[in-house]
């Protein structure tokens, strides 16, 4: 199977969406499908990529990690018919996403989407960010959702929260994979030494994007309270972002700053050694769809402390592979962790989460993801090759075109009918619609 793949974020990018096409995309060929990626041009991305197509991009957009492609349709699409793919995967509903819609229409190709992101709790890296623009991008990509034969979601919670928001009922639920067995051979060891901690300390960990959407200072807070009831512990934060001096702040207002360790960025090995030189993980964002980096935890074998949220309930289980609280509270979740400082207490939980990871092994993942391209492509069309005719090849562009803008039109009716909703006056019953003309404000 030929698989053409869309995705705004990648190689050299470290962050969820990046890992998860990479995982899938070698998985598929280890399998013996051909992929082809479509992805933004990046500073300091490798040098010889054969499977991989790079578009012109804005670099850091607004000050973030982030790009902004900037697609050439001509230049794409004659490597597109080049590559004649079976089917189309896009990893985003906007931008590259558009691109993916126009090509797997032009081709008359199935498209799946994969509903990776919680983009409301994103806007504040768009200029103007308000709840306005948090309801745009849960309309943009809910309304996506239609123009596609498939919705893959990461988790049970994401299918369930689409579905509530109206999204297309094709939805699959597959898991971005983890390498359950590489991430299980690791030794924190050298780390430990590297930072001066001692083979018995009892440390807490952390890995991601230290970004603000990913509750960081609240997880500071609790962790900062747990190292000042336990003088021995310690706090070991992989990643780089701007929250870091809020967790800077956080540590020092309780007095346990030269106990809170930050590499920065870690790849590879060096960053399961990192996940070795824990003994529990703590992690408490809102905006996952899935939280990949707690299914590597506990491939690890450890166990995780958690907020409840979407793409958190599913892996983390109270009382079998770590603790989940019900709701952000510093002091309950420093208490859990103070729980967990002890080794017979953890060691069950270990297990626990190490069971829990086997699920989350990337290349069942991969198959699961292959099940839904096949049956996308049983109920869609052959591909249609550019030399099958000049008029043909135009009509299934100006098609393409044709279903964009109708896309564009029925977001705009759903905004429209999400701002009176929102903004009505109080005398308006509920059970009336939005007027034709909304009154002027």
């Amino acid at each position: 199977m030929n698989v053409l793949m869309f995705t705004n974020t990648y190689l050299p990018i470290v962050g969820g969406v990046s890992e998860s096409v990479q995982r899938l995309k070698a998985q598929l060929q280890a399998a013996g499908h051909r992929v082809l990626v479509v992805a933004p041009r990046l500073d300091g991305q490798p040098r010889h990529e054969t499977d991989v197509i790079r578009v012109t991009a804005v670099q850091h957009f607004n000050g973030s990690d982030f790009s902004l492609p900037v697609p050439i349709p001509g230049q794409l699409f004659e490597a597109i018919e080049a590559f004649e793919p079976d089917i189309v995967h896009t990893h985003h509903p906007f931008l590259l996403g558009d691109t993916a819609v126009r090509a797997a229409e032009t081709y008359g190709l199935p498209l799946v989407f994969t509903h990776h992101t919680l983009y409301e709790h994103y806007t504040h890296y768009v200029p103007g960010d308000s709840p306005r623009m948090q309801r745009f991008a849960k309309a943009l990509a809910t309304e996506y959702t239609h123009l596609c034969d498939a919705v893959i979601a990461p988790s049970e919670s994401i299918r369930d929260l689409l579905l509530e928001r109206d999204a297309n009922p094709a939805i699959h639920v597959v898991p971005s994979g983890v390498d359950t067995v590489r991430f299980a051979a690791g030794s924190g060891q050298a780390w430990r030494r590297r930072l001066g901690i001692a083979d018995d300390a009892y440390v807490i960990g952390h890995l991601g994007r230290l970004a603000r959407e990913k509750n960081l200072a609240f997880l500071a807070v609790a962790v900062a309270k747990a190292l000042a009831v336990l003088p021995k512990a310690h706090f070991l934060v992989v990643g780089e972002g701007d929250a870091r001096q809020a967790m800077i702040e956080a540590a020092e207002g309780e007095g346990v700053a030269a106990r809170v360790h930050f590499t920065g960025r870690l790849e590879g090995q060096s960053l399961i050694d990192a996940y070795h030189a824990m003994d529990v993980f703590a992690f408490a964002s809102h905006s996952e769809t899935q939280g990949m980096v707690i299914a590597e935890a506990m491939a690890t074998g450890l166990p995780v402390v958690a907020v409840d949220a979407p793409g958190v309930r599913e892996v983390v289980r109270d009382g079998a592979n770590g603790r989940r609280l019900d709701h952000d509270d510093a002091d309950d979740f420093a208490e859990a962790l103070v729980s967990l400082s002890a080794r017979d207490v953890r060691r069950p939980l270990g297990e626990g989460a190490r069971t829990t990871a086997a699920a989350y092994d990337e290349a069942s993942c991969a198959e699961r993801c292959l099940a839904v391209y096949r049956a996308a492509i049983a109920r869609g069309g052959d591909f249609t090759h550019a030399d099958d005719g000049g008029w043909e090849r135009v009509r299934a562009r100006l098609g393409a075109e044709w279903r964009m803008l109708c896309h564009r039109g029925r977001l705009l009716k759903q905004l429209v009918q999400e701002e009176w909703e929102h903004d009505r006056p109080d005398w308006w019953p509920r059970r009336h619609h939005a007027p034709s003309k909304l009154p002027e404000k």
